[in-house]
């Protein structure tokens, strides 16, 4: 139970500090404003040292593909157009429980507009429990609380994929249009995956190839696919403006930037004494932060090319980005190379999500709905195992029960 008179103890001098916070973030504003405007004039002299000395710098900085001025509106999406989103859920593994196993719960959501069709809105289990699927991560010294996050985020793209099969095949013409509604792949979160740069070859094959075969069968079927990431906390952008604050003419931070113990520090120099380089004094800003202040509603940011090492492994779904005013916040949105190079593909998926935003009163409306159907309530987790317990009964199965930590957990004498 949480004493909220000793939180409240606690808790005295946070407005003051988040007072402060809000002043140093409008200085780092300002800076990152001008360093902006100085990099609009010599981007392409920029991207040029970005490309070169990327790889000896201890950050990761997206390169723009787009005039960094360019603030383009999207235009409003069609009256008749099509979304399909899914998202994940799952029970965790627990040796206290009467099985060890887990279960991954993937919702399905599919919203026509201006069609006159019905909706979508459905979830798929899967249960996992032989030693071969729960133990397999084991050899590669991941856990299996682990792995079944990976497998998830794998079961999500396929999915999707299906739902974009399904809905190709039976997409219907617009009453005011020869052309068939359009159709938009919407997935929660990043398109890039970070974590798989930690994960061992063998492993990262396990996760990554069935991922870019979904987006594959998507980028057959004419359907753009766009993540959506609310809240973000990339900095990836503001990065970029680290080389156009370099005062070397070589920006080569191994050299230039490697503090006394022969670490990289973040923006500072061996010179500095603990206070940031040129480069670091706009740190830390996040992007969403930045964008919030140069753009209006409805209009986006220049897209970027991620230059994360993992996008190596991509192939053509190499992820590009921008930043969107949905109008309650600035939202990070993410795309394949594929859907980047059409431009009547690109604006037109953007539309969509800002439409989307706008149903949602402030988030998709297709991802609120997709993790409605995937969540596992505290209800669902007890009519599992006791599903699962009737099972093991009827199998003939005894001294089925939970442990007694988990049973003294469930039943409190205060």
């Amino acid at each position: 139970m949480l004493d909220l008179m000793k939180l409240a103890r606690q808790m005295q001098g946070i407005s003051q500090h988040l007072s402060q916070e809000a002043a140093a973030a409008q200085e780092r504003v300002t800076v990152a404003r001008r360093l902006l405007a100085n990099a609009a004039i010599h981007q392409a002299h920029l991207v040029g040292q970005a490309e070169t000395w990327g790889d000896r710098a201890p950050f990761t900085a997206a390169q723009p593909v787009e005039p960094l001025t360019q603030h383009p509106p999207i235009a409003a999406a069609p009256e008749a157009h099509t979304v399909i989103a899914t998202d994940g859920s799952q029970i965790s593994p627990s040796h206290h429980e009467i099985a060890y196993c887990y279960l991954i719960n993937v919702g399905r959501v599919v919203l026509h507009y201006g069609q006159g069709r019905f909706p979508l809105l459905d979830s798929l289990p899967e249960v996992v429990y032989r030693a071969e699927d729960l133990y397999l991560s084991r050899q590669w010294g991941i856990s299996t609380e682990e792995w079944m996050g990976h497998r998830r985020t794998v079961a999500e793209a396929v999915m999707l994929a299906e739902l974009g099969a399904t809905v190709h095949n039976s997409v219907v013409t617009a009453p005011a249009s020869p052309d068939p509604a359009p159709v938009l792949a919407l997935v929660d979160g990043s398109l890039i995956y970070w974590f798989l740069e930690a994960l061992p070859a063998e492993a990262r094959d396990r996760i990554l190839p069935p991922i870019l075969a979904a987006w594959e069968q998507l980028r057959q079927l004419g359907i753009p696919l766009v993540g959506y990431l609310s809240a973000s906390r990339s900095g990836e952008a503001m990065n970029f403006l680290r080389w156009a604050a370099c005062p070397f003419p070589q920006p080569d931070c191994q050299t230039h930037c490697t503090s006394p113990e022969g670490n990289l520090g973040d923006g500072q120099s061996p010179a500095s004494k603990g206070e940031r380089a040129p480069c670091g004094r706009f740190l830390p800003l996040r992007d969403a932060t930045f964008w919030a202040m140069e753009l209006a509603p409805g209009e986006r940011s220049p897209f970027w090319r991620s230059t994360a090492s993992i996008l190596d492994s991509y192939g053509d779904h190499r992820v590009y980005f921008c930043y969107l005013h949905v109008g309650p916040e600035v939202a990070r949105v993410e795309m394949p190379q594929w859907v980047m190079a059409d431009e009547a593909l690109r604006d037109r998926a953007l539309s969509m999500v800002l439409t989307q935003v706008q149903k949602g009163y402030g988030y998709p409306v297709t991802l609120a709905e997709a993790h409605n159907q995937a969540v596992v309530r505290g209800g669902d987790r007890t009519r599992f195992f006791a599903l699962l317990e009737q099972e093991m009964i009827r199998a003939g199965l005894k001294h089925v029960g939970t442990s007694y930590k988990e049973a003294r957990k469930r039943g409190s004498i205060a």
